[in-house]
């Protein structure tokens, strides 16, 4: 289906909240929380939950019958369809040590299915934006059309992925080194800001695990639209992100599917 340019005008003004709501606490010295949970530390700061509430407001005042999933506040329930799906920052971990592989996803779905993404990098003045089959990189005026590069083989491919040993089960990090064995280079950390990488062509497979919906929903278009694909290890659906294998090469996609196996 077709986003019109109203909603995506829209999806650029929470994009910019975030933002606003984010870069004061950039390399300060600000407190971080532990959420108890799946992991021994998953930090939460006031810039998760600053930008996460700017952007509900927002939606909650101009658009308050669609539904909201995010991964602070949680789902709001809706009744047009659509639901906007939310982490203001996606690399907490980058974030509280001054690195800036973070960004903020806003993902829009209909019924389900995400037709619109934004990875927004406030810090850099980078925003990645993947709708209606087409991915854009924009800074301030500049428009640079995103495309993946050709990789024929994992001997020649770029791998990256966050943290095998953090977010992995131990089987699924043994299907990683597969992988790994067969690839040219490795490289680890990024969060969402290596799927950025592979959507310019400058990485050429994305392997994670642990996802949810929140980490993966606007990761789908913006790599789809840079002409890559996103699934999950089997070949299935990437939009609960409990598993996620994204390439610029259906080549390459096809030959890591079976070592993931």
């Amino acid at each position: 289906m077709t986003v019109d340019d109203k909603l995506i005008s829209f999806a650029h003004r929470l994009a910019d909240a975030s933002g606003a709501a984010i870069r004061p606490f950039f390399r300060q010295r600000i407190e971080v929380i532990h959420k108890p949970g799946a992991h021994p530390f998953d930090p939460v700061t006031e810039a998760d939950k600053g930008a996460e509430r700017a952007i509900r407001a927002i939606i909650d005042r101009d658009r308050p019958d669609d539904a909201i999933l995010g991964e602070e506040y949680g789902e709001k329930p809706g009744t047009s369809g659509w639901r906007w799906v939310l982490d203001p920052v996606d690399g907490t971990r980058c974030f509280i040590t001054g690195r800036h592989e973070w960004g903020s996803l806003i993902a829009l779905e209909k019924d389900e299915r995400p037709v619109l993404g934004i990875l927004d990098q406030p810090v850099l003045g980078e925003r990645f934006v993947g709708v209606n089959g087409r991915s854009v990189l924009l800074q301030g005026e500049t428009r640079t059309p995103l495309k993946v590069r050709e990789c024929a083989s994992l001997k020649d491919a770029i791998l990256c992925a966050t943290d095998p040993s953090a977010y992995m089960s131990l089987e699924q990090q043994a299907a990683f080194a597969r992988v790994k064995a067969q690839a040219r280079m490795t490289r680890y950390h990024g969060d969402c800001y290596i799927f950025a990488m592979l959507a310019m062509g400058f990485v050429d497979i994305v392997i994670e695990a642990g996802f949810k919906r929140w980490d993966a929903a606007a990761l789908i278009p913006l790599v789809n639209g840079a002409g890559g694909i996103m699934t999950a290890w089997d070949g299935g659906p990437a939009n609960s992100g409990e598993t996620i294998l994204a390439c610029g090469d259906k080549r390459i996609h096809e030959e890591a599917m079976k070592l993931l196996k």
